[in-house]
């Protein structure tokens, strides 16, 4: 089971600099840093590595105590969370801009925690600014002049998270190896409920503004004693409709959130169907090689959408008298409709075949069981390593005259192997220097996809021309006709 790290959770209110301290303590870019207020919205997980010690690092939203607006009023409440399971509250403020009345006022709040706390002064570059940062002694806590962009005084300011952090640290805290899960889709589909559902708790926010998301947050949560770390990304727009600096950093980020996960949620709207953009991103995702699961989010609307348009035309047929001969007012088929979509579903995403496809709503909860053991299910298809002499006993029973097209050479494979897993890639050795044509290897991995299990994974095949063993130095060559 995996064991909690000590938490060191970075507030303050927007734009003092909490995303630049947190890429700054963890070595990573991991939250946007723009001079926009109130990009980050959702609370960002990362690890800290110090002396030998690792904790858990959070970034939180620019907190506007008593602001009523739905975003501020949300980031608040997703700091409280982060706040309730902290060892350390940072609280970051920015020096040149001196002390202001709401630093203040999120001073007493912290203190009313009864969690220790210290005052982060960031940005001070300066000697004299160094000095200025005194008045900050006022909020009662410690204060470390920093700068997060520069690195100033970050040794002091870690040296004392580790110091607080030693008497909740765990010390047989042991790497676990996790699956890693991308939420992809586009904006206001559904992801963060989708992510609040799988890790039992609200880590990112639920608004019906599209776009709330904008940095790609993790969470790590455990199910069945394995270790699952979502990454709720951005939602992703075409390049002309991403206008402000952090928008179009998010798409960024969510690409390379794509990159390091194992498994990738394409989460589509049941309700408005398959769209050019859920295309779009689907093809980021099967072209970086991750594996892939269709979720059709909000499902139960479009079911109920669908029986309110079956009853409408319905109650019209019985209006007009309009005599029923195709059946069109008999009992509702929600069977039906679910192979109806999936049909849909297949016909717009033909490039991802060898994905499969759930049908649910992460707001109720509606069929969302299903999801958690085909995540389990692809990631182990994703990491399976078929053993070469297995391999081709397939390959011999592999009738490969089939998959070539009667004007083509025939191809002829001596053998094969699997050079990696992840996504599984195969090398075939064959009597052609040119590649596969594309019919062909699309035969080739729907023979190995109907013997071996390789649900929602890509497959990868590289040709090699099979090289012939030299002449022996020694070895004469016979003259023609010798026997």
């Amino acid at each position: 089971m995996p064991t909690k790290l000590p938490s060191l959770v970075i507030l303050g209110r927007p734009n003092v600099g909490k995303s630049t301290l947190f890429n700054r303590l963890t070595g990573t870019r991991r939250s946007i840093v723009t001079d926009e207020p109130g990009i980050t919205r959702d609370r960002i997980y990362g690890q800290a590595h110090w002396r030998g010690r690792t904790f858990e690092v959070v970034d939180t939203g620019g907190i506007v105590p008593g602001d009523k607006a739905l975003i501020p009023r949300e980031i608040f409440r997703q700091a409280k969370v982060a706040i309730e399971n902290a060892g350390l509250l940072v609280l970051v403020v920015d020096s040149q801009a001196g002390l202001v009345p709401l630093d203040a006022e999120m001073a007493q709040m912290l203190r009313s925690t009864g969690k220790p706390f210290v005052v982060a002064a960031n940005k001070t570059d300066t000697l004299r600014q160094e000095v200025q940062a005194a008045v900050f002694h006022e909020l009662g806590a410690t204060v470390y002049p920093i700068s997060s962009e520069h690195g100033t005084g970050i040794d002091d300011l870690l040296d004392a998270a580790i110091h607080t952090l030693a008497a909740r640290e765990t010390p047989d805290v042991v790497p676990v190896e996790s699956v890693e899960v991308a939420i992809m889709g586009r904006p206001n589909v559904g992801k963060s409920t989708l992510l609040n559902l799988l890790a039992g708790e609200e880590r990112s926010i639920v608004s019906p503004e599209a776009g709330t998301t904008r940095d790609s947050v993790d969470t790590e949560t455990v199910h069945d004693g394995k270790l699952y770390r979502f990454v709720d990304t951005a939602g992703m727009r075409k390049k002309g409709k991403t206008k402000l600096v952090a928008e179009k950093l998010s798409v960024v980020m969510a690409r390379r959130s794509l990159e390091r996960a194992d498994v990738a949620l394409l989460v589509i709207d049941a309700e408005h169907g398959v769209t050019q953009g859920d295309a779009t991103i689907g093809t980021y995702a099967e072209q970086s090689g991750r594996s892939v699961i269709i979720v059709m989010n909000k499902w139960d609307l479009a079911v109920e959408a669908a029986r309110q348009a079956r009853d409408k035309a319905a109650a019209d047929m019985l209006k007009k008298k309009v005599p029923d001969k195709r059946n069109a007012i008999e009992g509702f088929d929600k069977d039906r409709l679910l192979r109806d979509y999936e049909k849909m579903v297949r016909d717009k995403l033909k490039f991802l075949s060898y994905a499969p496809i759930i049908f649910m709503s992460a707001k109720t909860g509606e069929r969302a069981e299903r999801l958690y053991p085909l995540i389990e299910k692809v990631a182990a298809a994703r990491r399976k390593k078929i053993p070469t002499p297995e391999l081709n006993r397939w390959l011999a029973g592999v009738d490969l005259s089939r998959g070539t097209t009667p004007k083509a050479r025939p191809v002829k494979i001596f053998y094969m192997t699997q050079a990696k897993a992840s996504p599984p890639t195969f090398v075939l050795f064959s009597n052609q220097k040119t590649a596969l044509h594309f019919s062909y290897e699309r035969f080739l991995e729907n023979q190995l996809r109907a013997s071996f299990d390789f649900t929602g994974t890509p497959v990868r095949f590289v040709q090699r021309l099979r090289q012939r063993p030299p002449r022996e130095k020694h070895e004469k060559r016979q003259p023609r006709g010798a026997r």
